[in-house]
């Protein structure tokens, strides 16, 4: 189940405590019976406006590459190293000489 967001809690938060003071104030209601039924309508109106607060992005993990397209980037990768400026065989780099030039040259 996820968890909800920042949106939700405060929507549903100001809806259970506005809802409350305005069914108070518009019934005029003094017994207990009456404070517990306005208490619970205004619990169950903030938790219906927060469960439909829309999450603004999505929550979802983006879905995996597939393997035949991942795997023709390897073979592109792995091409491109070996022509790379290095001057090794295979991308691999090429031993430099304490004088600074290349110990193949």
């Amino acid at each position: 189940m996820p968890r909800p967001t920042v949106a939700q809690l405060a929507y549903g938060s100001c809806t259970v405590i506005f809802s409350t003071l305005a069914m108070l104030l518009l019934s005029g209601t003094s017994s207990v019976t009456g404070i517990a039924v306005i208490a619970v309508s205004a619990v169950a109106l903030g938790l219906l406006v927060a469960l439909t607060v829309a999450p603004s992005g999505p929550r979802t993990a983006p879905a995996p590459e597939p393997a035949a397209r991942a795997g023709r980037r390897g073979e592109q990768q792995a091409g491109q190293a070996g022509k790379g400026g290095q001057g090794g065989q295979g991308g691999q780099p090429v031993p430099v000489a304490a004088s600074g030039r290349s110990a193949s040259a």
